[in-house]
């Protein structure tokens, strides 16, 4: 019983470290940028579906609005995104790409095969550690809902 509350035994620490270590190998990538980690995926969201409410990108990153307007409010200050009350809705806010943000993709369109390159595995062990990522998170997710 004592074994199972020791360090090297939980899957947690491991998936913790490496969450923290990738994000510290992006840094470098992202500061050439001038963007954090989260706001290149907030930027990734936008890249690949354009105009998204705030709800929107929240559901796909898994951030609820109170952590994610701050973040967006610093991409419009870098003048990356535009964020717009909806017409529709004024309690919808929607965020789209300035032409800045949309020509930041094409200097961004390096850093995952950098990424993948810092790594170490392979594309099967990549594919593999993401499929059961996802399953985790999915898991979780459809637990607490």
């Amino acid at each position: 019983m004592e074994d199972s509350l020791k360090l090297e035994q939980q899957l947690c620490f491991p998936l913790y470290a490496v969450s923290r270590q990738i994000t510290q190998v992006y840094k470098p990538l992202l500061d050439d940028l001038d963007i954090t980690y989260p706001q290149y995926l907030a930027l990734m969201v936008l890249w690949e579906s354009g105009k998204q409410t705030v709800n929107q990108i929240g559901e796909k990153l898994l951030l609820d609005s109170g952590t994610l307007t701050p973040l967006l409010k610093r991409l419009e200050q870098k003048e990356l995104v535009r964020r717009k009350r909806s017409a529709i809705d004024e309690r919808i806010v929607e965020i789209a790409l300035t032409s800045s943000g949309i020509k930041l993709k094409k200097k961004a369109a390096c850093i995952p095969v950098k990424m993948f390159e810092q790594l170490g595995i392979s594309m099967k062990e990549a594919e593999a550690l993401k499929n059961i990522s996802h399953k985790i998170l999915n898991q979780i997710n459809n637990h607490s809902k």
